[in-house]
């Protein structure tokens, strides 16, 4: 037994679980007496009624038996086959302290504003009436909904009503839910753009439904491939691309509502980044040009925190019956004090106030990410800066990109490559993504050099 009496946890407690342990891993076989409640109280220098306490809730627990006239040993049975535990094959990927990340899609943790979370919760449960406590509409908070899509409507040019929403565990549990309602209507075929998230494409394949993968350019989505495709659905992320960064152009908006009528096909519209554009004031939600036939999926893991787990679906009339049936047997909801404590911080002015604190942090972020570049990497290019938290860094055509990540790994910074969201290979240029949502202005500024030393050096190597 090795005890610390450094640690917070107490002595038995220690005792109690190294002792399972042994017994779990077969390094205590089953028959196999044990040492004396005072020699083992000697050997680990603690008392002896802590060790009879020990025995005790062992045998209490089935790891141990008292037989008369030969002590306590390791009960029959009680060993595992398991094997030992391995590490977590995760576990590598965590970012190492000091390390600098360019990883995309975290919003800047250190800015949540808990104080207005904490306010919006403490007033939902001032005011929650008894029934409110019992189990919920299935579309979710009526008047979450009322105030998402009044939201919505003022921000994001929406024409939608409370009975057009759906509230959701996150984006996630949201597609999950729309595909299976597709399926029910019979589309099966659904496109997504490449690259793009690679989440997409493992949701829809679990779904069952077969992917299409369709080029995306500097206009965004490529309609022209998608209406040769088979597809009736697609699923577009059309105000800030992911990964290109490329906002959706006005012509080809029109063409991609176009080609769902025409198919009488359904445009799942990922409002990713939505809320943070730099060069004009945010492009108004596709749902908005077509109501009948996008379905938009919203959440708050990027504009406030993921750990709140919220989302929502804003769902035409012929979808919505097969969308609620589908969640109904999926999940409980969202937990009704949650909805209502967002209710209340978007209907207080504190979310709308947080989002322009915000875009004022990401813009001098941003001006500092184009201005590193431009000092140490004067050869290369930035696109995507437009709106969002990311951006693409264009490498030489002849430069690996995979060496590059890997170098710059070794230097302690943390960034993907293009390919990482490719369903395709055909001309994969090689790039950097660079997220600066959760990196302040001097790591940019050192990620940025690290990366310039690695591509000066590790393009004198190969």
């Amino acid at each position: 037994m090795n005890l610390d009496r450094t640690v917070p946890e107490p002595l038995r407690q220690q005792l109690l679980q190294q002792m399972r342990e042994a017994i779990r891993c077969g390094a205590l076989q089953p028959g196999e007496p044990l040492p004396s409640t005072r020699r083992l109280a000697e050997q680990a220098g603690v008392s002896r009624g802590l060790v009879v306490d020990c025995y005790e809730q062992l045998l209490a627990e089935g790891y141990l038996e008292a037989i008369g006239g030969s002590g306590t040993r390791v009960a029959a049975g009680a060993g595992s086959s398991r094997p030992a535990p391995r590490p977590d094959p995760t576990a590598g990927e965590a970012v190492a302290d000091g390390a600098i990340s360019f990883e995309y899609g975290i919003p800047d943790l250190a800015s949540v504003p808990l104080s207005d979370w904490l306010w919006a919760l403490t007033e939902a449960i001032r005011t929650v009436p008894a029934a409110g406590l019992a189990d919920e509409d299935p579309a979710g908070s009526l008047r979450l909904r009322e105030v998402l899509t009044a939201y919505h409507r003022r921000v994001r040019a929406g024409y939608v009503t409370a009975g057009d929403a759906v509230v959701v565990s996150g984006f996630r549990h949201g597609l999950a839910i729309v595909l299976a309602a597709l399926a029910r209507h019979g589309i099966t075929d659904v496109a997504l753009e490449d690259p793009g998230p690679r989440e997409h494409d493992e949701i829809v394949r679990r779904a069952g439904a077969k992917v299409v993968a369709v080029p995306v350019d500097d206009d965004g989505l490529d309609v022209a491939t998608l209406r040769r495709s088979a597809a009736r659905a697609v699923l577009v992320t059309p105000a800030h691309q992911c990964p290109t960064g490329a906002v959706l152009s006005p012509q080809r908006r029109r063409d991609l509502v176009a080609w769902a009528k025409a198919v009488d096909g359904v445009i799942l519209e990922d409002d990713y980044d939505a809320e943070f554009r730099y060069d004009r004031q945010p492009v108004g939600s596709l749902h908005g040009l077509d109501p009948d036939r996008v379905i938009a999926l919203g959440s708050v893991s990027k504009t406030f925190a993921p750990a709140l787990r919220i989302g929502w679906l804003l769902t035409p009339p012929a979808y919505r019956p097969a969308v609620l049936d589908e969640k109904r047997f999926t999940t409980r909801g969202v937990p009704a004090l949650d909805q209502t404590a967002l209710a209340y911080l978007i209907e207080s002015g504190r979310f709308d106030r947080h989002l322009r604190r915000m875009r004022t942090l990401y813009a001098a972020r941003r001006e500092t990410l184009a201005a590193a570049v431009e000092a140490d990497l004067p050869g290369l290019r930035l696109s995507g800066l437009a709106a969002g938290c990311h951006a693409v860094l264009k490498l030489p055509p002849n430069m690996s990109e995979a060496k590059v990540v890997a170098g710059a790994r070794a230097r302690s910074v943390i960034v993907r490559g293009l390919n990482d969201y490719r369903l395709t290979s055909e001309g994969a240029a090689p790039a950097l993504v660079l997220g600066f949502g959760n990196t302040s202005e001097s790591r940019i500024r050192a990620g940025v050099r690290a990366l310039a030393e690695e591509l000066t050096t590790g393009s004198s190597r190969s």
